[in-house]
């Protein structure tokens, strides 16, 4: 035992000297975004544990400029692609075209190959179009014809939609929404960050550029250090409680849920609700993983994991009250 607590205090020192670019990131994303720090903080920990970010919010809420500002602040490759009911697979992933001078067909690849992917109003298009963004966000490759590329590293896939307009729109398949690792919910700014966000753009020349203040290798060796966070066993549990309440909400005597939930948090869950807190336990400088790292990032892991039935719907509850019921009701370590 002694060992593997001078092992923690050592992996601990080492995280927090090597954690020390996130404040970089954070005071440089600051130059330009005015509030969203929760925003931000979770397209880190999206970064960080190699996973995709859904983000959803009415417009103009700085979503755009966050992720650009992000892939400036890495020195990374950004991509727009603004999903329309119109847009096809080869739209987004590329294709072959043929090539009168050399008398072949040659690929062309599509906007996809990118470090940062801002997939924009992702519920806009077809399902054909959101199955060739799965291969690309699961597979992290992509075949165009008989080739099959590896698509860069890092990669992190930003998707938005927009929660009020939903004429003309396709809800996202389970399988699809699944594979996000966080679905973030967006809100206003105050009234203070308002006052900042009017005055910096009716004063546009005092803005000051982002610099890129790391690069992608950097973020490849924080993501094996976040995976080497230490996690202790009652912690696992603790994870593996939240997401089983999720599917067998009686075995916790939470009975009341149970015509509420059609299904529950698949392994899927665990796994990412694990990865997380490790991330967001690097971003706090730390080298071990609290209770306190797992509720905080437990509502954006799991929100779009659980299924509400019909009832649920027609008494007004969401998947956050449940799973404020839930994490009241699941011991803590």
């Amino acid at each position: 035992m002694e060992n593997t607590s001078s092992d923690i205090r050592q992996l601990n020192e080492k995280i927090h000297q090597a954690s020390a670019f996130v404040d970089l990131l954070n005071m440089e994303l600051g130059k330009v975004i005015v509030g969203q720090r929760y925003m931000v903080e979770r397209l880190l920990i999206g970064l960080l544990a190699q996973g995709h970010v859904l983000l959803e919010g009415v417009p103009g809420l700085a979503k755009t400029l966050s992720i650009k500002s992000l892939s400036s602040a890495i020195n990374a490759k950004f991509s727009r692609i603004q999903f329309t009911p119109d847009l096809l697979p080869a739209d987004v992933v590329g294709t072959m075209i043929y090539n009168q001078q050399k008398n072949e067909f040659v690929v062309r690849k599509g906007p996809i190959f990118a470090n940062f992917i801002l997939a924009d109003e992702i519920n806009r298009a077809p399902a054909k179009v959101q199955s060739a963004l799965l291969e690309a966000m699961q597979e992290r490759q992509i075949t165009i014809g008989d080739n099959t590329f590896k698509l860069d590293d890092p990669f992190l896939v930003l998707a938005t939609q927009n929660p009020i307009e939903q004429e003309g729109t396709y809800t996202l398949p389970e399988a699809q929404v699944d594979r996000f690792m966080l679905k973030v919910v967006i809100g206003y700014p105050t009234k203070e960050e308002e006052r900042h966000i009017i005055r910096q753009n009716l004063n546009p020349e005092a803005a000051t550029p982002i610099r890129a203040v790391i690069q992608p290798a950097d973020i490849m060796d924080a993501r094996k250090l976040v995976r080497e966070v230490y996690m202790d066993e009652k912690i696992e549990k603790y994870i593996i409680d939240i997401v089983f309440a999720t599917r067998n909400p009686e075995e916790y005597k939470l009975q009341k849920l149970k015509p509420l939930i059609s299904y529950g948090g698949s392994p899927r869950a665990s796994i990412n609700l694990a990865l997380a807190a490790k991330a967001y336990a690097f971003m706090k400088r730390r080298g071990y993983v609290i209770p306190e790292d797992v509720r905080n990032i437990c509502f954006d892991v799991m929100r779009h994991r659980v299924g509400l039935t019909y009832e649920a719907e027609a008494e007004n509850v969401t998947s956050e009250n449940i799973l404020s019921e839930i994490l009241n009701a699941v011991e803590v370590p």
